[in-house]
């Protein structure tokens, strides 16, 4: 979900992929969780309140008939059968259900009776039962006759679901948080032209006595997170079926069903027929055997006007959503996503990171790795576009939903995550990173499950045998990236000085390994890797003759990042020499309320440092004083001067610079 053909975002992504069809998944799915209404409602959340219950599955039987002619209304009745098994000792259970959508009718024995307030149900028994009971309560209930963003009806004879992340508890009562899967099984009743798609398998398609009328009956066998939990239903939906044989038993086959819309581009559809054959054994390959029992994609229509969503076993497409990338990003979500969930919505980037990272793998098992490279440089430039500044990761999510915005932000959940993934595997190398990838999602105490960020941090070190949670802890859990400031110089032994620095390095130094590529004269390049540990780190690089120059970080694996590396006279004794004058920009910048502001002289000069308004009166004198040759810091402090765009001005013998900064109140 990385490439959208739209506005300003597209144009980061317009490179010469060998695919004709190059609009990123990343964006679509990101732009799709963004423009959905619902997300921005605030609702009641049951996530403060004790959960001493565990959701083991839900029976809904839903009555879709009416649905399907006009006027079309969106009210349907239902049940759900509720099996819950008992943590601790309870003689209640709430659940969510949004009360402008649901209307509880009934339950059954063994409950006395309920409430439905505040968008909770709650269901009171006659007795209480401890740890380790099973019990099951039938709800019956309907949907009211109302648009919510997560039941919807067309007059176009489609009706679907699109939960994500919170929209569930909009169509059936249930405790709505990624953290407690459950098995599922649908019965629906639709008119009999209509095919209907859902979780697991289908074990029943038949008209009923009156054959006006058609039942349709799903069963997953596999625990499903409630947002994963999807209908789609049209009349006269078009169905094609692939089969991929397993790879552990070849002559045992999955069904892919493809529902499709009458008009859509039949080429394209094509594509993708062709194309998940091979998509599924190589992430079968790579993350382990696909871990359904079927698997499939749904055409949706005009309301369902961005992206894609990976329902478990059933993803929802955009009308005509037939986009390679878009399929590799979805389809790797039933490995990472619905096989193994985030737990809490903090860790929404275990889905969606992992999921635009295999966008890029599909590139490089498809082309080379030169295009999957390309990609995820289109994934830093998207983050570099369009980083809001928050970290991958926030803790407080885990108990408090954000806004659709932060947690579908494009440039640090899904690009961010995806270039963590990549700088992963160089810091791993590729034996060992993949290694431990499928380690993770084979892992059984994760599959079919969930998984919070710190627990993946720790199977990953136990892993690989290295300590990862340093590498996570500034990339995942700290916002921005490393600025780093390299100075070099050669020396007549065929020796080279190299000071890496980071000039941000007040929020935390990034820890990495460093590559450093230098020009041989008359022979072979040379490319040596040392650990950046701490600021200002100071190597001698012992050369097989005279350098002629030096790149760092030649291949731009450490993809998020601003670097600068300048050839300097000498270093010695840790004081740099630079070649030349130079005025740096003021870091961080835009700031509230300081900033720092650096300047390079060569040798010993008077220097003069002012700061002006935007009409181009002064307004500070920040530095007045003759110094010594070598880079300089002057510190800011704005909290006396009101928001706006200020200028400053270096001024050292001949040499006059003047740069901009902005301050942010």
């Amino acid at each position: 979900m990385k490439k959208i053909l739209c506005g300003a975002v597209f144009f980061l992504f317009s490179f010469g992929f060998a695919q004709s069809d190059i609009s990123s998944g990343a964006v679509i799915c990101s732009q799709k969780q963004i423009h959905r209404p619902h997300i921005f409602q605030k609702i009641s959340s049951l996530s403060t309140l004790p959960h001493s219950f565990d959701v083991v599955h839900y029976a809904l039987d839903l009555n879709l008939y009416n649905n399907f002619f006009p006027p079309f209304p969106k009210s349907f009745s239902g049940t759900n059968t509720i099996t819950f098994r008992v943590d601790s000792a309870l003689n209640s259970i709430s659940l969510d259900a949004v009360n402008s959508s649901l209307t509880i009718d009934a339950v059954s024995a063994p409950a006395l009776s309920f409430t439905h307030s505040g968008d909770v149900v709650k269901i009171n028994f006659g007795s209480t039962y401890t740890a380790g009971e099973t019990v099951s309560v039938k709800i019956s209930y309907h949907h009211n006759n109302v648009t919510d963003d997560a039941f919807y009806v067309g007059n176009d004879g489609m009706v679907f679901t699109d939960a994500e992340p919170e929209g569930a508890r909009k169509w059936f009562p249930c405790w709505d948080k990624p953290s407690d899967k459950a098995t599922v099984e649908m019965t629906a009743l639709v008119p009999s032209p209509v095919k209907l798609g859902s979780n697991g398998k289908l074990v029943l398609d038949s008209l009923t006595a009156d054959p006006a009328k058609r039942l349709f009956h799903w069963i997953s066998r596999d625990p499903v997170a409630t947002y994963l939990v999807v209908l789609s239903a049209k009349v006269n939906y078009n169905l094609d079926i692939v089969y991929w044989h397993k790879l552990s038993n070849p002559i045992d086959s999955i069904p892919i069903m493809f529902y499709w819309n009458t008009g859509e581009s039949v080429t394209r559809l094509n594509n993708i027929k062709t194309k998940i054959i091979p998509m599924t054994t190589y992430y079968s390959q790579l993350f382990g055997e696909h871990p359904f029992e079927k698997n499939g994609f749904a055409t949706m229509d005009s309301m369902f006007a961005w992206g894609g969503m990976e329902n478990q076993t059933l993803t929802s497409l955009l009308e005509n959503g037939w986009n390679e990338n878009l399929i590799s990003h979805e389809f790797a979500h039933q490995w990472f996503g619905d096989m193994i969930t985030c737990d809490t919505w903090a860790d929404i980037w275990l889905n969606e990171g992992f999921a635009t990272y295999c966008e890029a793998l599909w590139y490089e098992k498809s082309f080379s790795y030169v295009e999957y490279k390309l990609d995820i440089d289109a994934d830093a430039a998207g983050y570099f576009k369009f980083n809001p500044g928050l970290p991958i990761y926030n803790a407080s999510w885990s108990s408090h939903t954000p806004s659709s915005g932060d947690l579908f932000n494009v440039a640090t959940t899904y690009y961010k995550g995806a270039c963590v993934l990549h700088m992963l595997r160089y810091v791993l190398g590729d034996s060992l990173f993949f290694s431990a990838l499928h380690s993770y999602a084979t892992d059984a105490q994760f599959k079919f499950g969930t998984i919070r960020t710190d627990d993946f941090v720790a199977h990953m070190t136990k892993a690989t045998g290295q300590n990862l949670s340093g590498f996570f802890d500034q990339w995942v859990k700290r916002a921005n990236h490393p600025l780093y400031q390299v100075y070099y110089s050669f020396n007549s032994d065929s020796s080279a000085d190299v000071v890496i620095g980071q000039s941000n390095a007040q929020n935390g130094y990034w820890e990495m390994p460093v590559e450093l590529k230098f020009s041989i004269f008359g022979g072979t390049d040379t490319t040596v890797r040392v650990n950046n540990a701490v600021n200002n780190e100071s190597f001698k690089i012992k050369l097989h003759g005279i350098p002629l120059a030096m790149s760092f970080d030649p291949n731009n694996n450490i993809v998020l990042k601003n670097a600068a590396a300048t050839h300097v006279a000498g270093i010695k004794n840790s004081e740099i020499i630079p070649f030349e004058y130079s005025l740096h920009q003021n870091y961080p910048n835009p700031f509230n309320p300081a900033t720092t502001i650096e300047f390079s002289i060569p040798a010993k000069e008077f220097v003069l440092l002012k700061m002006y308004d935007l009409l181009g009166r002064e307004i500070s004198t920040l530095f007045n004083d003759v110094t010594d040759g070598g880079i300089h810091a002057v510190h800011l402090d704005a909290s006396g001067f009101p928001s706006g765009i200020y200028f400053y001005t270096l001024h050292a013998g001949n040499f006059h610079q003047t740069k901009k900064m902005a301050v942010v109140k």
